[in-house]
């Protein structure tokens, strides 16, 4: 298989990503889940994606639409259209499947995968990240992980406007 055509197979919609969850489990694989809209690929993405697959074995990476972008980060964004986004997060090694949302959070998406363990920034508080629930009752594992300071999608966003 070609290495396009190893990345594309990353690339699920939700029935395509409950065979593969249903074959992973099968497999015995531990799930990891996180979601965000890495508009801009950058170092805090590869630091914090990395460190999330090191908690798992396969690590599923829910990305949100170009509307859900835009509802959350202003007209402006996003930067790059969402095929884009799903392909260059794809081509990491350390992601297994990517898929789109366009809810407002990640939590039907979180109900279909139930990954063992679920991933935000640590930004969040543990108890109030969305899905939370869903996987402490399937006795699955709720973590955060640090950002690098001073890397953002929005800092390089300013960065630009700047000069």
């Amino acid at each position: 298989m070609s290495k396009h055509n190893s990345v594309r197979t990353k690339l699920f919609d939700w029935d395509g990503l409950r065979t593969k969850v249903a074959q992973w489990e099968k497999e015995g694989k531990k799930i990891v889940f996180t979601n965000g809209c890495f508009d801009i690929l950058h170092k805090g993405h590869v630091d914090y994606l990395a460190k999330a697959a090191d908690l798992g074995d396969v690590l599923v990476l829910g990305l949100n639409t170009d509307e859900s972008v835009s509802r959350l980060k202003g007209p402006h964004r996003p930067i790059q259209d969402e095929q884009s986004r799903m392909l260059i997060m794809a081509s990491l090694g350390f992601v297994d499947a990517v898929v789109l949302f366009n809810e407002p959070t990640p939590l039907k998406l979180i109900e279909l995968v139930q990954p063992d363990v679920l991933v935000k920034g640590s930004d969040y508080n543990i108890e109030q990240i969305v899905g939370y629930n869903v996987v402490k009752a399937k006795g699955g594992e709720v973590k955060t992980i640090d950002f690098l300071a001073g890397y953002s999608t929005s800092a390089i966003e300013k960065k630009i406007k700047a000069s």
